[in-house]
């Protein structure tokens, strides 16, 4: 909602197309900027706390939007101030959430918890936008208004996170590296973490098209702004529907090789997508995509947590964060600029095929993602937890 608000509002004031670009710059450089501090923090601090102070510092300043948007202020650096500081909060938010799930639910219970809030997140992603512009046409600034009250709301939940307040304190903690850069060193260490995150990392960046879907719905489909629309939301549906059943019913066998399977699925559906000229056939291989990257993900967030000492959750999922930002950011660009020198067909055509190549890479670097078997088991570990390279333990 306040990702549509804002470019709206910035737009109306200034009628300069870069100052969207400004918009993405201001939340994602704070992000990437305090993200391995953010991880530090969550692993040293209470969570709950973290969790808290984020919520209350998105919620005012999103209240200070509402307030400069009802003045209508026609100067954009107030508010891409605010943005600079919603996405600091975004930055320690995250790694703290993501690292106090583990402690919420029990192990065997993690599969379906992840797809839960993973479900969530898509059915927002597809609600969100379409609420807050029916808001904003209605209200104007009346939209921030409310956005900031669903923070506050979110803010009453906390007391029940009880479990989620402090990192356990394992009796070897003390033999772990406790520096902000202990995630970046232990996901190295890890065969598995590295694999999975590299291999999420490479997909995306490869494999993405969002980028590419306004000259798809114009030039290629024909389908205009209502037609761009349903292509940008049909990954979420698939994603979400997905999610759900995977909440009910959790992968019990070959997790590993149905990861790696699924990302190879992803591609797939992307070529389909390239070469399609069918707005029917091209929604479908966006929703196939959003299905088979919902499977990916749900197990790759779950071996990441189960393969991660609790003392550690906040520093690597902070490293996750980065290389999903990454991601997403890196491969929006990769995809306009093979776009540019080879074609749109072309570029959406080898992102899907360079996905393809890297799960076949993947699995002869990663024998270990293979091997990863079960993610519902309470007492799994996919295979044995390496310990830190010397010089980390001994710089701790």
């Amino acid at each position: 909602m306040v990702n549509v608000g804002v470019a709206w509002y910035v737009y109306a004031a200034t009628h300069n197309p870069m100052s969207l670009a400004y918009v993405g710059l201001a939340r994602f450089l704070p992000n990437l900027g305090v993200a391995l501090m953010a991880g530090h923090a969550a692993d040293r601090f209470d969570r709950r706390r973290i969790i808290g102070i984020a919520l209350f510092l998105q919620a005012v300043s999103i209240a200070l939007l509402a307030a400069l948007a009802g003045a209508r202020a026609t100067s954009t650096g107030p508010i891409y101030v605010l943005l600079v500081i919603i996405g600091i909060a975004q930055a320690f938010d995250a790694p703290a959430m993501s690292a106090a799930l583990p402690s919420l639910v029990s192990a065997g219970e993690l599969p379906r918890a992840v797809a839960k809030v993973s479900s969530a997140f898509q059915m927002c992603t597809l609600a969100g936008p379409a609420l807050g512009g029916l808001i904003y046409a209605i209200s104007g600034p009346g939209m921030f208004a409310f956005a900031a009250a669903l923070y506050l709301a979110a803010l009453t939940q906390l007391p029940g996170l009880v479990d989620a307040r402090r990192p356990e304190r394992g009796a070897d903690e003390g033999a772990r590296d406790r520096s902000p850069l202990g995630g970046i060193r232990y996901v190295r260490a890890n065969r598995v973490l590295l694999g999975v995150l590299s291999l999420d990392l490479f997909a995306v960046l490869l494999g993405g098209v969002t980028a590419l879907l306004p000259i798809y719905a114009k030039d290629i489909l024909a389908v205009g702004p209502a037609g761009l629309g349903c292509l940008r939301g049909a990954p979420a549906v698939g994603a979400a529907v997905t999610g759900l059943f995977l909440a009910r019913h959790s992968i019990r066998r070959g997790a590993g090789r149905l990861m790696l399977g699924c990302v190879a699925g992803f591609g797939l559906a992307t070529v389909v997508f390239a070469v399609s000229s069918n707005v029917w056939l091209s929604l479908g291989a966006l929703m196939a995509a959003g299905a088979f990257d919902m499977v990916s993900m749900v197990i790759r967030q779950t071996l990441v947590q189960i393969a991660t000492p609790d003392a550690m959750r906040g520093r690597v999922s902070a490293v996750q964060w980065v290389f999903i930002g990454a991601s997403s950011e890196l491969g929006e660009f990769e995809s306009g600029a093979t776009a540019a020198l080879f074609g749109t067909v072309p570029a959406a055509l080898l992102g899907g095929l360079g996905t393809l190549a890297v799960v076949a890479l993947w699995t002869k670097v990663f024998p270990e993602l293979s091997a990863a078997d079960q993610i519902c088991q309470p007492k799994l570990n996919p295979v044995p937890e390496p310990s830190l390279p010397k010089n980390a333990a001994a710089s701790s």
